[in-house]
């Protein structure tokens, strides 16, 4: 190998992890601009999985985004507080996806919807029940959430014995009470909770239809229930501060959707517009990595100088 050609490829390789890392870096403000919500509390261990990828353990303060899956272990609980400050709260061996969320301060397009596979999730509905729609689905049953606390119990189908689900409607922490709506999985209407400390069995039926029947929560689960509720508002708590300072950090961009990228600073309220060529601007910037190398290196072939 020529000494030209050699001390190329030395300073290309010798480069390579500075491109790594800017690589990386443009990863984390990616998933930064695509995060919805963050761990507020956590005990144990819990673990969230992204597309095919494997299942990743979280820590607090990690980010949370949509289509995440979330899973708690035996012993474990989890927190998590989003963009508009709604909370869930998960008790031991708690599975749920976040299908979508959409928030944006003012909007009127809110979205939140979270699946519950099994386990107890006890929730605090914030902005997006108040401004926009936010719901609730379980494998037996959907429900509306018009802001308000509550606690969903979904059994865990691959048990012996099965069991039916729980939804249960509980004061927030003010001590105002608001509203679940529950359908069954077609949009049928079975019943709505507007008393605090009301609860309904989702049951099957006739045909294989479920039914919302109303129940007295047993003593016994009740106490349970207010340790669950005690420590979701006391994530709800910690978990307001943290999306508040994140808000403030984020600065002027804290209006915008949480699933677009900024605006382009030089051109305002217009879309991103890729980098051009100063010599052809309707042709995108290239080799701009390459070109760096070139002239770090004085023994390099120039631009259209074959190696030799």
């Amino acid at each position: 190998m020529k000494r030209r050609k050699f001390i190329t490829l030395f300073v290309g390789a010798a480069a390579w992890p500075l491109v790594s890392r800017a690589q990386n870096q443009a990863n984390t403000n990616r998933d930064a601009d695509d995060q919805v919500g963050q761990v507020a509390t956590l005990q144990g261990i819990v673990t969230v999985t992204r597309a095919n990828a494997a299942p990743a353990t979280l820590k607090v303060s990690d980010a949370i985004h949509k289509k995440d899956v979330l899973q708690t272990g035996a012993n474990s609980s989890l927190g998590v507080t989003f963009d508009d400050e709604t909370t869930l709260s998960l008790t031991a061996n708690a599975r749920i996806v976040v299908n979508e969320f959409v928030y944006e301060e003012g909007g009127k397009g809110n979205t939140a919807v979270f699946n519950i596979a099994r386990g107890t999730v006890a929730f605090v509905a914030s902005l997006v029940a108040k401004t926009g729609n936010m719901t609730i689905s379980t494998p037996t049953a959907n429900l509306g959430i018009r802001g308000t606390t509550g606690v969903v119990d979904v059994p865990d189908s691959t048990a012996a014995g099965g069991g039916e689900a729980k939804i249960k409607l509980y004061p927030d922490a003010d001590g105002r009470v608001g509203q679940i709506d529950v359908f069954n999985r077609q949009g049928g209407r079975l019943g709505a909770l507007t008393q605090g400390s009301s609860a309904f069995a989702i049951r099957p039926g006739p045909g294989g239809r479920f039914a919302a029947v109303p129940f007295q929560i047993p003593p016994q689960e009740a106490a349970r229930d207010r340790g669950v509720v005690q420590r979701l508002f006391a994530s709800h708590n910690i978990g307001r501060q943290m999306t508040i300072q994140r808000r403030q950090l984020q600065g002027p961009n804290r209006q915008r959707p949480n699933n677009q990228r900024p605006n382009n600073p030089r051109q305002p309220g217009g879309p991103q517009q890729p980098n051009r060529s100063p010599g052809n601007p309707g042709v995108p910037q290239r080799d701009g990595f390459r070109e760096k190398l070139r002239k770090l290196n004085p023994l390099a072939p120039k631009k259209n100088e074959p190696i030799r």
